[in-house]
């Protein structure tokens, strides 16, 4: 299997690219690994999700080299199955209450950079450099590039790194924002893990309720989203979860959300 996927007690679910003598490159049975693992995550209702890659590189976006084993109706069809199932995929890790880290290292470039944006948290290693690389074959954006660099680092700057393809080293990506920080590489699997488990132990639908109000904010006049804010407080007060935060600040002593099921 080129994704490997492991649940751990407590609800930390690691998914792994596995083809790291490719550079994670994505074909269509990763493409589809990911779509497994995203929906496997959804129906155990984990509590946090961290995303690697195997070796060097992190993803360096779709296999060339499979897709120029075909033309024409061949090569629509395949590039279609693939992206449908790598879509569905962050689809469905979006839709889930659950945060996604991702860990980066090495080469990031096309599909690997939409892997990347998407997570929540994007912790990236010192030695990882991003590339768009799309245009720079004649291929436009996929894997929901085009959609979450304008909203990390403004249209401007998307288009830079869209059209002109050139390489942005992780000091620039933390800088833009294109990552969330940027560690030393010896230390990008223990601060991934840290910053994991340490979600993985909060209020998971507190989380869920958090992102789709960020996402939401991007796109929503301020009136419609204050009031939208005003009822996701509201059941969140009432919530296990809400309850046992309150409890736990008043009695000067830190929450247990763990008792809690992740969508309470």
């Amino acid at each position: 299997m080129s994704v490997g996927m492991d649940i751990h007690d407590g609800g930390l679910a690691r998914v792994t690219l596995r083809r790291g003598e490719a550079g994670n490159a994505i074909d269509l049975d990763m493409a589809r690994g990911l779509l497994d693992a995203a929906r496997t995550c959804a129906r155990e209702a984990v509590r946090v999700v961290l995303l690697t890659g195997e070796g060097k590189s992190f993803c360096v976006g779709g296999d060339l080299r499979e897709f120029s084993c075909l033309s024409g109706e061949a090569l629509e069809k395949h590039l279609t199955a693939v992206t449908d199932a790598l879509h569905d995929a962050l689809r469905t890790f979006a839709a889930s209450d659950a945060p996604v880290v991702a860990a980066v290292q090495g080469a990031v470039a096309g599909a690997g950079i939409g892997l990347a944006a998407s997570a929540d948290v994007t912790v990236a290693a010192d030695d990882a450099s991003f590339t768009a690389a799309y245009t720079g074959i004649g291929y436009s954006p996929d894997a929901g590039v085009s959609w979450f660099l304008p909203r990390l680092l403004g249209p401007k700057r998307a288009l830079d790194l869209l059209l002109t393809n050139r390489r942005v080293a992780a000091a620039e990506a933390e800088e833009i924002g294109l990552v969330s920080r940027v560690v030393a590489a010896d230390r990008l699997a223990a601060e991934a893990a840290r910053t994991a488990e340490a979600l993985r132990g909060g209020p998971t639908a507190a989380y869920g309720t958090t992102r789709r109000l960020v996402a939401a904010g991007l796109t929503s006049d301020l009136g419609p989203h204050l009031d939208r804010e005003a009822r996701a407080l509201a059941a969140a007060a009432v919530s296990d979860a809400g309850r046992e935060g309150v409890a736990a600040f008043l009695g000067k002593r830190a929450p247990d959300f763990s008792s809690a099921p992740p969508g309470t």
